[in-house]
């Protein structure tokens, strides 16, 4: 690989080199930084720079240095061969205010640049309204004929400059790239640099996410002054100042606008492998429309990038995009957001862009790359960037490892309004989304988040719209939640916050997709690992290890899965990726030295939601139903009726009960399915004669052919194919189901709407109990595992418990152990139990506990009251409706509802199977 080095080389410290793409000409995709002043020249190297002690370190801490401050070089879209680093240390002082720049005073602190100061990289570890940073720096030689720019990655938030004693510019802003023409100001030999800053925090003037200078509970700790590189670089009188890349999949182009010197001549080339596979030309500021033929799309799975030259005079840039499109459509009857034309379950986490050490700012850049490697590693295909903006490499990762990215804009930090304070966050929006509108791997747009700062939302997406067209807009994240204002109805998403997924998600409408913009939070401490050793949190109890947590993981996306046709579910968001110092809901500790789940079972869970979202895979082991997805037709399921499979509104709950099926591995390949009735166990769903039907499993080998369907990916759901009959598949035609073929010589063979008449929704089963119970009908529940068999289910004092009941027994207690089945208070294919005893009272959870209660009338009520019967292990599991994965067990006489190998002491995996299941006897008090 070749090297191309700055003109400027202080030092014989090795380069360090960053990925790069070569390009035909000998370029790179991203060129090697120059080498680190050890010390600054002149007056600047009195400064010293002493790293402050950090609550945490992560693997990368030990290896920053004055020398290595983040060596490379910064702006992957927007290259040039000629530049050098500032990065590294410079003096620093607090100050009460910008109005005397210390010009040729020796300020008494070293500040590692680009780290902010209240980081303990930084050398500082405090916070300052008020700063100065001051350096010194000799351009090159070879820079001579050439206009000078001093470049920002981020500054908070009012940054002003003063080169030799002129002040050359001022810029306000957290988040966004900046720079100065700062050629008038500059002298042969040494020049002095000094960077007022202002970042006064809180008061709602200004966009700052997640920053507050008395950091708590789910806000940290902020980031103030210089957080990202700060670098020099020479350019010709006329050069380029941005590239604009939208890809144009249809057209087969990409295009190209070249912002720089007005009215100058550009030329773009498209290169693939080094070779150039496409040209235009044009003026700066016009649509170049330049030839990508045959592209190569950009997805998750194949993130390919281009790389892109191109000219200006005697200015020549190097960059990259990826060919891919974006939209939304009407998929199996449900609004879904498209790539490549596609729907494409977007499967994410909320990152919050935080460390231990750098606060805003990774250690190295190895650690920026480290947070997205992991994500893709643990089966995630997109990141919720939350209410920060990173760097410019930051985004070049997520387009090279193939993470798609929803942006959020940093809010302001309170609802009410101060002077000023919405106009400086829609200056700084309008700056984000041009500065990022080329970065392929950002799908979405998230102006507001719960609310925060909200203000005129429908004219904030109309905004965004009016900069970019070309991604979703999601007005705000979590508009069911918290300070949110009233939908204004015109972005394109629906977005949930639900945490433990006890409630459901709202259905996407005609105009916009549905996401769960937020769950989780589930969290465990990990002793050694944390921010403030005893004061983690997350949303919700904490988890004792590792088999604990992961298991909760698994259960509440499993939920996730059923929710992508079910409800319409099109993308999901879990918080979060690593800890954020006393937030202990991570995959990682925060110092990112300990995964807290299994990375197996959280990958293999996330895959099934993708597989399920694609249609590869309809809920395995699980009752489910099938439903239609052809327009026009999606009230409709497929169901059994006199022996033959056909489709009809279901209203009853025969309808239900023959509408549901368990789903099995294949009669004849356990890698495909066969569908068992749920009302009619040992009968399938198989074909005969073209006709599929219910039937009995007679044991034969045709019979287990005839019965098996192999799932493929349909338009919006799942298209079985018969596993004896290669390229026929289930398709309903005129209410019946038949196999078929498209274009065939039967009716139901017909090509006209084939594709979405073979394709199912396999959703939530109509009939969600798995074992049956006899209604309006008096019960007892005994124990059965070994050595307590003669124990019942009862109540006493109002709590549920076990206790010995036998023919002597007294009335009372036989009464407290029975129990009237009634239909489910919030399902009806579920059960709610009546005390015999106490009518109208019934057994409900609250706080896990099993007890007796008076319905008050609430939905809580009803569902703490509701249990989907289900087979056990020697009897009926009482599965709760809206505990996910909780039944009803007995442990230690008491009754709860548990989780195997959940948080607490009852849900204690040893004999958890034995203990959920209850043999269902005649009653002792008929």
């Amino acid at each position: 690989m070749t090297q191309v080095t700055s003109t400027h080389v202080t030092s014989t410290l090795p380069i360090v080199e960053p990925p790069m793409r070569k390009l035909s000409s000998g370029l790179t995709g991203l060129l090697v930084l120059s080498t680190f002043l050890v010390a600054l020249p002149g007056t600047a190297a009195a400064a010293v720079w002493q790293p402050k002690p950090a609550p945490l370190t992560t693997p990368w801490t030990g290896q920053v240095s004055p020398t290595n401050a983040l060596p490379e070089y910064p702006r992957p879209q927007l290259v040039r061969s000629d530049w050098l680093n500032l990065n590294g240390v410079w003096e620093f002082a607090g100050a009460p205010n910008l109005s005397s720049p210390p010009f040729g005073r020796t300020l008494a602190e070293g500040v590692l640049v680009p780290y902010p100061i209240e980081s303990a990289l930084s050398g500082i570890k405090r916070h300052e309204d008020h700063m100065f940073y001051r350096r010194t720096f000799t351009t090159p030689a070879g820079w001579n004929g050439r206009r000078v720019k001093l470049n920002f990655g981020a500054v908070t938030w009012e940054t002003r400059v003063w080169v030799n004693g002129v002040n050359v510019g001022t810029h306000t802003g957290g988040f966004d790239a900046f720079s100065f023409d700062i050629t008038p100001a500059l002298r042969t030999g040494a020049n002095e640099v000094i960077v007022g800053v202002r970042s006064t925090v809180d008061g709602s003037q200004y966009p700052i996410g997640k920053q507050r200078r008395d950091p708590s509970g789910i806000f940290y700790t902020a980031a103030s002054g210089i957080w990202q590189t700060v670098w020099l670089e020479p350019v010709a009188a006329n050069h380029i100042t941005r590239l604009d890349t939208t890809p144009d999949v249809p057209a087969g182009v990409l295009d190209l606008v070249v912002q720089g010197t007005a009215g100058q001549p550009v030329r773009a080339e498209v290169l693939s492998g080094g070779q150039v596979v496409g040209t235009a030309s044009g003026t700066v500021g016009a649509h170049l429309r330049v030839p990508v033929p045959n592209a190569r799309l950009w997805s998750p799975d194949d993130p390919f990038l281009y790389d892109l030259r191109v000219t200006l005079g005697s200015d020549v840039v190097t960059g990259y995009f990826g060919m891919r499109s974006l939209g939304k459509a009407v998929v199996g009857g449900v609004m879904r957001p498209l790539l490549n034309g596609k729907f494409v379950f977007q499967l994410g986490t909320l990152d919050q862009g935080y460390w231990p050490d750098g606060i805003y700012t990774a250690p190295t850049d190895a650690a920026l790359r480290f947070d997205l490697e992991r994500q893709k590693a643990l089966g995630f295909n997109m990141v919720r960037k939350h209410i920060k903006v990173e760097p410019a490499r930051w985004f070049y990762h997520a387009d090279r490892l193939g993470l798609m990215v929803w942006q959020d804009m940093p809010s302001l930090d309170a609802v009410d309004d101060v002077p000023n304070g919405r106009a400086h966050f829609e200056s700084e929006l309008r700056r984000i989304v041009d500065q990022l509108r080329g970065i392929t791997s950002i799908v979405q747009w998230v102006p507001f988040n719960e609310g925060w700062g909200e203000y005129d939302a429908g004219r904030i997406v109309d905004l965004v719209r009016s900069i970019d067209n070309t991604r979703l807009i999601n007005h705000n994240s979590g508009s069911n939640c918290c300070v949110s204002d009233p939908d204004p109805g015109n972005g394109d998403v629906i977005d949930d916050h639900a945490y433990q997924m006890s409630s459901a998600t709202r259905l996407p409408d005609a105009n916009r997709v549905a996401v769960l913009g937020e769950f989780g939070g589930l969290g465990r401490r990990v002793v050694g690992h944390e921010w403030q050793p005893g004061a983690g949190f997350a949303y919700g109890e904490l988890f004792p290890d590792e088999a604990s947590l992961t298991g909760r993981y698994v259960e509440i996306t499993k939920e996730v899965g059923r929710f992508v046709h079910t409800r319409g579910l099109s993308a999901s968001v879990y918080t979060e990726p690593y800890d954020v110092e006393n937030e202990v809901n991570g995959f990682y500790t925060y110092d990112r030295q300990v995964l807290k789940m299994s990375e197996a079972r959280v990958r293999d869970v996330n895959r099934r939601v993708l597989a399920l979202a694609n249609g590869t895979e309809v809920g395995r082991g699980e009752v489910i139903s099938l439903r239609v997805t052809t327009p026009g037709y999606t009230d409709r399921h497929l169901r059994h009726r006199d022996g033959l499979a056909r489709t009809d509104v279901i209203s009853d709950d025969t309808g239900r009960l023959d509408a549901t099926f368990w789903a099995r591995p294949g009669l004849s390949d356990a890698a495909c399915l066969s569908f068992e009735s749920r009302n009619f166990p040992g009968r399938f769903l198989r074909h005969s004669a073209s006709r599929v039907r219910s039937d009995a499993n007679d044991g034969s080998a045709a019979f287990a052919g005839d019965a098996t369907f192999c799932a493929r990916a349909g338009a919006g759901g799942t298209v079985l194919e018969s596993r004896n009959l290669p390229g026929q598949f289930i398709r309903h035609y005129q209410e019946g189901v038949y196999l078929a073929r498209s274009g065939g010589t039967n009716p139901w063979d017909s090509a006209t709407s084939f594709a979405a008449d073979t394709t199912w929704a396999a959703v939530v089963p109509l009939w969600r109990s798995g074992a049956d119970l006899p209604l309006d009908q008096a019960r007892s529940f005994r124990v059965t595992t070994a050595g307590f068999t003669d124990r019942y289910l009862r109540h006493q004092d109002g709590l549920a418990r076990t206790d010995v009941v036998n023919a002597g027994s007294s009335a009372l207690l036989k009464g407290d152990a029975t129990f009237v089945v009634r239909r489910g208070l919030a399902e009806p294919s579920c059960y709610s139990f009546e005390s015999r005893n106490y009518p109208g009272q019934y057994l409900r959870h609250a706080a896990f506990r099993v007890r007796l209660g008076a319905s008050d009338g609430s939905d809580l009520f009803r569902r703490d009251a509701t249990f989907c019967a289900q087979p056990g292990a020697g009897g009926v599991r009482l599965a709760s409706v809206n505990e996910l994965g909780a039944s009803v067990r007995h442990y230690a006489e008491e009754v709860w509802v548990a989780v195997n190998g959940g948080a607490h002491a009852y849900d204690n995996p040893t004999s958890y199977d034995a203990d959920v299941s209850w043999a269902v006897i005649a009653p002792w008090a008929p």
